[in-house]
């Protein structure tokens, strides 16, 4: 089975500080951790991780972050054949506050506008396609010559762009932000009939399965009934990268032949035993342990 994941590749410089930051004043940070990052990046980094043959389609500069990302994805043998190294072109970076006290995050990235990848798609098929929403056209391009890929779409956000991917793909596995946003809709938590009309537009107006997270209070989605499936509770210590690796999980589970509700019972699990640790790659766990405690979970 092969992978294909398609969008952002940022370098992430993490500082962890014991309470978030006051404005116009001097602190000294507790830890500084730096890897890769970007939701696509994250995805094809957790796959290749759990032994998923994966290539990651994307853009860096030809610079020391480039490089880093580069040798990372080479480390865990993702294939970096669509890996673009443009030169004149500065790798995103991403500036991440970690908060201890709450376990939140507060990221600040820097992107060259215009930037997108060069690279010729040479037409081999996959199994599956992941993307983020970033390189709209090359992302068409591989949709349309590999119709029957399992395709999900990371809708983050709303974008131009990642509306018009969300109308080619399988799988929208959106925020509740893009959600509430692209349909107008409020959102309770606590009321699932604010839930449905949100899911019932999405899925009008997209045609595909709908998974919409809900960050700490899990997923919502319809399998013979609408449903929230909750997740586990964890000491939350970093929510960096929760939600790429939610999505890579979620991934790897759909290309097994898990059904919609089991693989997302799973990349719950495994996105919430990521927050317990500091940092996007270093808290991507290992696959034994997310099946061994969705083994006693679902007992």
């Amino acid at each position: 089975m092969k992978v294909l994941c398609v969008g952002q590749a940022s370098y992430d410089i993490t500082l962890l500080m014991n309470t978030y930051p006051e404005e116009n004043k001097k602190f000294r940070t507790l830890d500084k951790i730096e890897c890769g990052g970007g939701s696509a990046s994250n995805c094809a980094y957790l796959l290749s991780k759990w032994g998923i043959d994966t290539a990651f389609a994307g853009v860096v500069g030809k610079d020391f972050y480039g490089e880093q990302i580069e040798k990372e994805f080479q480390n865990i043998k993702v294939n970096t054949k669509y890996l673009d190294k443009q030169e004149q072109t500065l790798t995103t970076s991403s500036y991440i506050i970690a908060s201890l006290d709450k376990g939140t995050r507060t990221i600040l990235t820097n992107r060259k506008i215009d930037q997108s990848i060069r690279i010729p798609y040479e037409e081999e098929k996959y199994d599956m396609i992941v993307l983020d929403g970033y390189e709209k056209d090359f992302a068409l391009e591989v949709l349309e010559k590999n119709k029957d890929a399992i395709s999900i779409l990371d809708a983050g956000s709303l974008k131009e762009a990642t509306v018009e991917l969300g109308h080619h793909v399988k799988y929208l596995a959106c925020s509740n932000d893009f959600a509430r946003e692209y349909t107008k809709f409020e959102l309770d938590y606590d009321n699932l009939n604010t839930l449905i009309p949100i899911y019932n537009k999405l899925k009008e107006d997209f045609g595909c399965e709908i998974i919409i997270t809900l960050e700490e209070h899990g997923c919502f989605i319809k399998t013979d009934t609408y449903k929230v499936i909750s997740s586990i509770k964890v000491d939350v210590k970093d929510s960096t990268g929760a939600g790429d690796i939610f999505h890579g999980a979620l991934a790897y589970f759909l290309l097994n032949g898990y059904d919609l509700e089991s693989a997302v019972k799973h990349a719950n699990i495994t996105g919430a035993l990521s927050v317990t640790k500091v940092g996007g790659r270093n808290s991507m766990p290992e696959l034994l342990q997310v099946k061994e405690i969705c083994r006693h979970v679902f007992r």
